[in-house]
């Protein structure tokens, strides 16, 4: 008798640890799948951003790809709507038309009202392992953030703040000419503020932009570019707002159209 359960607990601790060695064979697979990527990136889900089709109100961290059949159909699903119209004129264009930089001074859009000023609130919307000013509980003085414009992570400081910079993924410019100019400035205020339309990504990225729409201007990160005509085309349908049909044909041939 004493032999058998000597034997039974060798055979019991033997299985223990057989289970154990798989357990940690599988969990290290995973792990290593959803880790960081040796270009910089991140593969965690969640970590490279929302899906633009499962955020359309923009108040999700970054903009995911889109990248099987489905999703990309469902992308030009949305695009199709989109009316296109001839380039209006630039006259009279300023930034103040659209109100103060990042004001929360903004009714009907989300955040708005809540205290913190739009950047901050897009910061901290988006990063991962955010830090606060001492004493502050907007602004954001340091954080990681994965860019979808250049699909890399990014260690950012306000010591560097440039470096990252807050996009309008339809710029105030192009909102202007294609039609704003003629809406008051309540509703100008809330385009320039609305979370929908603002992605932080790389200073460069962001300054080479410029007012260019999608036929003049893309990410460099080409695995996000029909998410970034989707989120492009929801901000158009939101505010009534047509594109060119240069920037209509452009958008749809990137999510495969």
């Amino acid at each position: 008798m004493p032999a058998r359960r000597s034997t039974l607990s060798a055979a019991t601790v033997f299985l223990i640890c057989a289970l154990a060695l798989v357990g940690w064979l599988i969990g290290g697979r995973d792990h290593k799948s959803t880790g960081p990527k040796a270009n910089g990136g991140t593969a965690a889900a969640g970590a490279t951003g929302t899906s633009p089709l499962q955020n359309p109100d923009g108040t999700k961290p970054g903009l995911a790809p889109l990248t099987t059949p489905e999703e990309q159909k469902a992308g030009r699903d949305v695009i199709a709507k989109v009316t296109t119209a001839a380039v209006g004129t630039k006259d009279g264009y300023d930034r103040n038309e659209f109100g103060p930089a990042w004001t929360d001074n903004v009714e009907g859009v989300p955040f708005g009202g809540n205290k913190c000023d739009t950047r901050n609130d897009l910061l901290a919307r988006d990063g991962t392992a955010v830090e606060h000013k001492d004493g502050s509980d907007c602004t954001v003085t340091a954080m990681t953030i994965w860019d979808p414009y250049t699909g890399k992570s990014v260690q950012w400081t306000k010591q560097q703040a440039s470096k990252i910079q807050i996009d309008h993924v339809m710029p105030l410019s192009y909102d202007w000419q294609m039609g704003a100019s003629k809406w008051d400035k309540a509703k100008r205020v809330q385009i320039a503020n609305d979370p929908l339309n603002l992605i932080p990504a790389d200073g460069s990225q962001n300054a080479s932009k410029g007012d260019s729409g999608p036929a003049s201007w893309l990410p460099a990160n080409t695995e996000i570019r029909c998410s970034y005509a989707v989120r492009f085309a929801q901000v158009s349908l939101k505010y009534q707002l047509p594109v060119t049909e240069a920037d209509k044909k452009t958008m749809l041939q990137l999510c495969g159209g």
